[in-house]
This record gives structure tokens, sequence and C-alpha cells, in this order.
């Protein structure tokens, strides 16, 4: 039997580590991708988006890794580049990030500048089959329940009743946007939307406004049924029959917008947002992500 050296016992410790980011990476991207990605109409828009966006670091560690593997010096010197990269484009210069990032990363990279991971046809399955794997097992949740998406193409203004709501919601306009904007932005553009919802007048009309949190919650839907959401302001928790999902009439599939404001406010800074999964967040104000947008509501129906 082979007697095992330190330096493939520090190549291994490293494979170990480095795995271990790649499938974090994995789980992560894929997560994320069916989560606020995946809304174009293209298939191949939306696998684009996916590489470049959300599974790019899970392969930027997986090949870093295998070029470790196979070229353990120029490998490590990798990871020490991926390291200092990562601390400058993600601005993590603090003592929590150092200690959560660089050194970790530098570490590894010290690890294959030593180590020699033998047998090396082993790490390379491990390095590959590993992240793949969770990638797989972590991905089938979120492209069945994509795939059951209910869309019926109808982005006029939709009148929503029952589960102690009778709301009409915004037609796709300045009421209803592909963009985001702040909590103060918001709640002016509703405020000076015309009756029809598609134009915004001169000055205040007063028809539609945001949502409360209330509205939003009961009026959550999965494949075009109330998802009987319920809004607890004590514990600050909504609770529904059936998980809601971006579908119509509320949502937008082929929008980026996952979030909406709502009117509830908790303080003179912070508001609370609702996911189209239902969930509900507290969040500044002043922030506008292109992810964040907003539906104006009104309780006054035009004959």
């Amino acid at each position: 039997m082979k007697k095992v050296n330190n330096h493939q016992i520090m190549g291994w410790i490293a494979v170990g580590f480095s795995t271990l980011i790649t499938c974090f990476w994995a789980f992560w991207g894929i997560i994320e991708n069916f989560h606020e990605g995946w809304y174009y109409s293209s298939w191949i828009s939306n696998l684009g988006l996916m590489f470049v966006q959300y599974l790019s670091p899970m392969l930027i560690f997986m090949i870093a890794t295998l070029i470790s593997i196979f070229k353990p010096r120029f490998g490590g010197g990798l990871y020490v580049i991926i390291a200092l990269f990562a601390a400058w484009f993600f601005q993590i210069f603090s003592n929590v990030a150092i200690l959560l990032f660089l050194v970790p990363l530098i570490g590894i990279g010290a690890l294959y500048w030593f180590g020699r991971p033998e047998p090396r046809k082993t790490a390379l399955w491990i390095t590959i089959g590993l992240p793949i794997l969770t990638l797989i097992i972590a991905g089938l949740g979120p492209i069945l329940r994509v795939s059951k998406r209910f869309d019926d193409g109808v982005l006029e203004a939709r009148l929503v009743q029952g589960n102690g709501v009778h709301l009409l919601w915004a037609p796709a306009g300045p009421g209803w946007p592909s963009e985001g904007d702040n909590w103060n932005n918001v709640h002016i553009v509703c405020n000076y939307l015309n009756e029809d919802g598609l134009t915004l007048n001169p000055e205040p009309q007063n028809i539609w406004r945001l949502p409360t949190v209330d509205d939003a919650v009961r009026s959550m839907a999965l494949h075009g049924e109330n998802s009987g959401g319920v809004w607890d302001p004590g514990t600050a928790k909504a609770t529904y029959k059936t998980n809601p999902d971006k579908e119509s009439p509320l949502w937008d599939t082929h929008s980026q917008v996952i979030y909406w404001w709502t009117a509830t406010e908790i303080s003179e800074g912070k508001a609370y947002i609702i996911a189209y999964d239902g969930k509900v967040w507290p969040r500044s104000k002043d922030i506008g992500p292109d992810y964040l947008g907003f539906r104006c509501v009104t309780n006054s129906f035009p004959e």
C-alpha cells in the first residue's frame, strides 16, 4: 500500500475545501436563477443569463480547482488572484470579510501551492461530479415550479376580489412598470395616475395608491386561484393556504421585477415589500433596484 505523504494530504484538503465552495455556488446559483432569473421569453436568453450571472461563480471555482489539480503552483496563485479580485469587486475589505473570504481563499491557494492531490483522476471526478450533482438536486424543484407557471398574457387592469379584497390592479404602464424605483417616488406615481391607469396627470388625481401589505397578501394567487393569504401585523408574518408564485393575474412572468413596494410603513425610513412568493420583508425606502417595482391599486372602478 502506497504511503500518503504530507503533500498529498495538503492537496486533498485543498480539493475538499475548493469543491465545497464550488458546491455552495452551484446551490446558490441555481436557486437564485429560478427565483429572480428565468424571465425571458427566449430559452437562449434564459440560459445565457443563467450561465453568465448565476452559475459563473461555480464555473470559476470549478475551473480554478481543475487547473490547481494539474498545475498546482499556477492554480494556487490563481486562487490568490480570485481572492483579491473578489475583495475589490465586492468592496469587502473589512475584518469580517477578510476572515470569511480573503483568508480561506488565500489558504486554499497555499495548500495547492505545496500540495499534490493524488490520484489526480479521482480529484478530477470529485471536482466536477459533486457540484453537478448539487446543481441537479437543488434545481429540480425550482425547474418544476417555473415550468408550471400560469401566464395568460394579459397585462391590462385586473380586478381581484375574494379573500377580503375587492381591488383593481393597474395595467402595464406608469402604474405597473417593468423597472424599479424608491418608495417615495412610487407613491407620487400612483397619486398622479389617471383613471385609465395608462397615463400620468400633471396634477394629483388621488385615484390610485400603493397596496397595503394586507391588500397584497390577500390578493396573491397560484395557477389562477387565490392563495388564501392572511397578514398578521402583530408577528409581521404572511401565511397562505397555497404558496403563491410569479403568475397572472398579478405578476408579469417575463419581467425582472420580483418584489413590490407596499404602502405599509415600518418607520420613517423603512417600509414593507412583498415578493411574488408571498414573503414580506422590511426594506429601506431609499433603495430602488430594477427588481423592486410596484403595482398601483384602486377601490374606484370605472363604469
